[in-house]
């Protein structure tokens, strides 16, 4: 018996109490109990170790003696111990299973911009993917391919997003896309910087450029002058036109997990009726359940006030295979994920210029990434020139 075994098989210490109790060892002795365990306090009291399934024999064989038992040990003495103390256990367990759902809700949401209409659109887009008060956390999966389907279908509006999970709570941290706004046809107007970087072209077909390649700008610097001037003086005021290049910088995060996976469907399909309560699925008479699957479903009934609904799905089965990355490999593919972030952005005749790892940290099981761009970016944008009259 290994000591595993041993130690969890069930065993009886018990106290014997008589006269000459040598005398009822040596016939526990031929009885064949296993003694596991001798210890004579006098010649008439000695305490021994038995094994569970013994007790009975012993005591068919005690006569004159007294038995009582003083330990237990092995799964036994865990039962017991169970049993003694199966209130606290029981309230402990709902205790766990208690925080252990609160801990998986969300309860509240920051979305951290000053712009309210920027605000309100994000929480009625997270709404509909069910991030919001009182729903359970999405894992990491869901949260970017829902971050990926914000920014696609607001891409006028939305530059860069970041949904952030701190305890019960998401910290939605976002950048809005500045687009120039054709509307503003100034008739007299400089050409300037939108944003902080240094000159690497600059095209000029009305206007006289004042800034030079290598200089550096900060937003709303004056690159094409729409004032003409002649030994400092203004001749005339123009309308500038023209584009400026610049390198920018960006400092980004990227998250990206050692384990992924790749899926594919088979061509299975089958529909389903589910009720669904809160963010809790039950299936009614599925009898050919897929492991994994791709749900598209439609609501037949819903509850105007309770989380709870009647939905039609129809399920389609796919297959996955996970792999699981070195630090190598994911650090790879966290770059590659920083970079596709930053090209998604960039127009045609934009690029990056040079891509630098700055930090490596490793969260549970994701590898997160701080990592550096600089860009060759378009930074035109336009100032109005407003002349100031003589009184």
């Amino acid at each position: 018996m290994d000591g595993i075994t041993y130690k969890l098989k069930s065993k009886i210490r018990v106290k014997i109490t008589g006269r000459k109790v040598d005398n009822f060892l040596k016939r526990l002795m031929v009885s064949k109990i296993e003694l596991l365990d001798i210890k004579v306090l006098n010649r008439k009291e000695l305490i021994v170790l038995i094994y569970k399934e013994d007790y009975n024999k012993l005591l068919e064989l005690k006569t004159i003696y007294e038995v009582d038992i003083i330990d237990y040990k092995g799964l036994i003495k865990i039962k017991k111990l169970i049993n003694i103390n199966k209130i606290i256990i029981i309230s402990v367990l709902i205790g766990l299973a208690i925080l252990l759902f609160l801990s998986n809700l969300i309860f509240s949401i920051e979305i951290i911009h000053t712009d309210k209409d920027i605000r309100n659109l994000l929480i009625k887009e997270l709404s509909n993917y069910g991030i919001e008060p009182y729903k359970f956390k999405k894992n990491f999966k869901e949260i970017g391919k829902i971050k990926n389907t914000i920014i696609e279908k607001h891409r006028d509006k939305i530059e860069w997003l970041e949904i952030e999970n701190v305890g019960t709570k998401y910290i939605i941290r976002v950048e809005i896309r500045k687009l120039i706004d054709i509307e503003k046809d100034y008739t007299k107007r400089n050409v300037v910087s939108k944003k902080a970087a240094i000159i690497k072209k600059v095209l000029a077909k009305n206007g006289e450029i004042i800034k030079n390649t290598n200089d550096y700008v900060s937003p709303g610097d004056v690159v094409i002058s729409g004032e003409i001037k002649l030994n400092e003086e203004t001749k005339n005021t123009v309308k500038a036109e023209g584009e400026i290049f610049g390198e920018v910088w960006y400092n980004i995060k990227v998250e990206y997990p050692y384990i992924y996976s790749e899926k594919q469907t088979t061509g299975k399909k089958n529909k389903v009726y589910a009720i669904k309560l809160l963010n809790h699925t039950f299936e009614l008479f599925n009898f050919n359940k897929y492991k994994d699957k791709y749900i598209e479903e439609k609501k037949i009934l819903n509850h105007q006030f309770l989380p709870i609904s009647l939905v039609e799905q129809t399920q389609r089965e796919v297959r996955i295979t996970e792999y699981v990355s070195t630090e190598e490999e994911a650090i790879n593919r966290a770059l590659e994920k920083g970079r596709m972030q930053i090209e998604s952005k960039l127009k045609e005749d934009e690029y990056i210029i040079e891509e630098k790892q700055l930090k490596v940290n490793i969260k549970e099981s994701t590898i997160v990434l701080d990592i550096f761009y600089s860009v060759y970016e378009n930074i035109t944008d336009y100032a109005e020139i407003v002349e100031q009259t003589e009184e």
